[in-house]
């Protein structure tokens, strides 16, 4: 199928990346589907660094798709790999979960209470949550299930007769390693998440060296099912394989044709599989690209297989605001449906879609996520009146739709910080959020939440589990009648002309006119006046305007913007507790 051409608006990363591996596709399989691959461990929570692994090869996926192109996305969910340690804060893992290590995944009991039959299948639930709330089609495949259905057979075989060749090219990068350095934990705003270990990459070794030789095989134990083996000996004619177990102390002896307990290791195991699945492209993390790493040795290892290594772009770390650096296998790191909760898809997806996979970023839980949004709508401002940029308009285009159609959106997706604020002052009542709303635009009024929904429900969720309980708007219940009575000329005739124009300008932009206006009236300016016909003095008396409100309103010196505050809190009560 030929290469479609380009326009100025796909001359973006993804594009790129699509014209390249339609064109490698041809050369290595013409007329066949376009394969794209990501690989997941379900060893723990997996986070959001991991989500960069399938987002990746997603957007090239869907571009290739856009363009006409057959492309099956596959998810290798590397579950067969061995349970290593015990996550620290999962609920309902205790310390007896160590019995366990050094199991595969799926042979693992899921967490207390879980509904799922093991852990690997419980950490895979959310991300396939996830996964379909973002749009991302993909074809899942288990290793569990291929390993012990016998699937790979002959290429494990393969492997065990080839084991000299695979243990020559190991040997090239095999050196001792340094001590690691005992690093400080890095400061909040520049805490990041290994996105590493969602492409398989768990601390095993490169096989099995003993006195037998080397042998690129792990068997899991007959008796304690963990893959504290070493191999003995091996025939490659009757395919015998005699292990022993260090763990437990059991052996047995084999054959090798008809045995399905046990896997390649890692090094071995990911270059096998771009060959059996004619992989493409498939992005790996920082640690995979470095020399005798990973990708770089499966580069050598695939050719063994028969196949050739992928195109496979390096992708940096993601970072998340106000978490020190953390892997997959620790509990209560941000997953991607921990920021589901709080953000629409169409946003998240474009987060990985403006960025080059070589390019880190950050993912805000923090009040940066209110910044974002505004960057966002204006984004969507822009494509609205065709201001927007090529590159920008591209990623926009692959953060709100597939090549299957549009995501789903808020029909009315209003300010995300207005909508935090009226949350936050309402405190769960929906009514009363309702009704605040409908002030924003008086000449278009919401009628129902549904319209301001999923938008509204995401900045509700940002407020009540991300916000310090200190940081909540708590509307006074009674004037603060000391500090009224404190209060000199100037003061309270702010608060007069406040006031006195509430019933006139009672709407989002109104109330921003008239609250911004007070100062300017006193000073003996038009409220239309603009900063540059303005003295500096101006500013600073703003300043002291919005902290008297503030105090007078919510008891503290700032607060969520105020003509959302004024609006939330209602002109009759704002009456009462400014002094009229």
């Amino acid at each position: 199928m030929p290469i479609v051409a380009q326009s100025t608006e796909t001359t973006d990363w993804v594009s790129r990346f699509a014209d390249e591996v339609i064109e490698e596709s041809e050369r290595r399989a013409p007329g066949k589907p376009v394969v794209v691959a990501s690989g997941l461990s379900p060893s723990g929570p997996i986070h959001l660094g991991n989500l960069r692994e399938v987002m990746t090869p997603h957007l090239v996926a869907d571009e290739i798709r856009r363009r006409g192109h057959q492309v099956r996305h596959l998810i290798s969910w590397d579950d067969y790999d061995r349970y290593r340690k015990v996550p620290a804060g999962v609920p309902g893992v205790d310390e007896t979960w160590a019995e366990h290590i050094g199991k595969p995944l799926t042979s693992v009991p899921a967490p207390k209470g879980s509904p799922y039959p093991n852990w690997a299948e419980h950490f895979k639930a959310a991300m396939v949550g996830s996964l379909a709330e973002l749009g991302v089609e993909f074809d899942g495949i288990s290793q569990t299930e291929q390993y012990t259905s016998g699937v790979y057979r002959e290429q494990i075989l393969h492997a065990m007769r080839h084991r000299a060749d695979i243990d020559a090219i190991l040997a090239q990068y095999r050196t001792k390693k340094a001590p690691a350095k005992k690093q400080q934990q890095k400061p909040v705003d520049e805490a990041e998440l290994e996105a590493a270990e969602g492409s398989g990459a768990a601390a095993e070794d490169d096989g099995s060296s003993g006195s037998a030789g080397y042998f690129p095989y792990k068997p899991y134990c007959g008796n304690c099912e963990k893959d504290l083996t070493t191999v003995t000996s091996y025939d490659d004619d009757s395919t015998e394989l005699t292990y022993s177990c260090t763990s437990c102390g059991f052996s047995e002896t084999v054959r090798l044709n008809e045995f399905n307990r046990g896997k390649l290791v890692w090094k071995v195991d990911w270059p096998m599989r771009w060959a059996y699945e004619g992989v493409i492209f498939e992005p790996s993390g920082v640690d995979h690209s470095s020399p005798g790493s990973s990708f770089q040795v499966g580069g050598q290892i695939v050719g063994i297989f028969g196949g050739k290594q992928p195109i496979g772009p390096m992708y940096a770390f993601v970072g998340i605001s106000g978490m020190a650096k953390m892997s997959s296998s620790k509990g209560g790191v941000p997953t991607p449906a921990d920021a589901l909760k709080i953000m629409e898809p169409q946003l998240l997806r474009w987060l990985y879609a403006r960025r080059r996979p070589n390019q880190s970023f950050k993912v805000a839980f923090d009040q940066e996520i209110q910044r974002l949004y505004d960057e966002w709508d204006r984004l969507e401002a822009k494509v609205a009146d065709g201001s927007v940029l090529p590159a920008d308009a591209a990623a926009h285009s692959r953060a709100v739709r597939t090549a299957s159609g549009e995501l789903p959106r808020t029909p009315r997706p209003l300010p995300y910080r207005t909508l935090a604020s009226v949350a936050d002052i309402t405190a769960g009542h929906e009514d009363q959020a309702l009704r605040i709303l409908s002030d924003l635009d008086p000449a278009n009024p919401l009628t129902s939440l549904d319209e301001a929904r999923p938008r509204y429900d995401k900045a509700e969720a940002w407020i009540n589990t991300h916000v310090p309980a200190d940081q909540r708007t708590i509307v006074r219940d009674e004037p603060d009648t000391e500090l009224l009575k404190s209060l000199d000329e100037q003061a309270r005739e702010s608060l007069r002309l406040l006031l006195d124009g509430l019933a006139d300008n009672w709407s989002l932009d109104g109330l921003t006119h008239l609250v911004y206006g007070v100062p300017k009236v006193q000073a003996g300016f038009s409220p239309d006046a603009t900063p540059k016909e303005l003295p500096a003095e101006i500013k600073t008396a703003q300043r002291t305007f919005f902290a008297l409100l503030y105090q007078l309103l919510v008891g503290r010196d700032t607060g969520p913007r105020l003509p959302t505050l004024l609006l939330a809190v209602g002109q009759e009560r704002v009456r009462t507790l400014l002094g009229e």
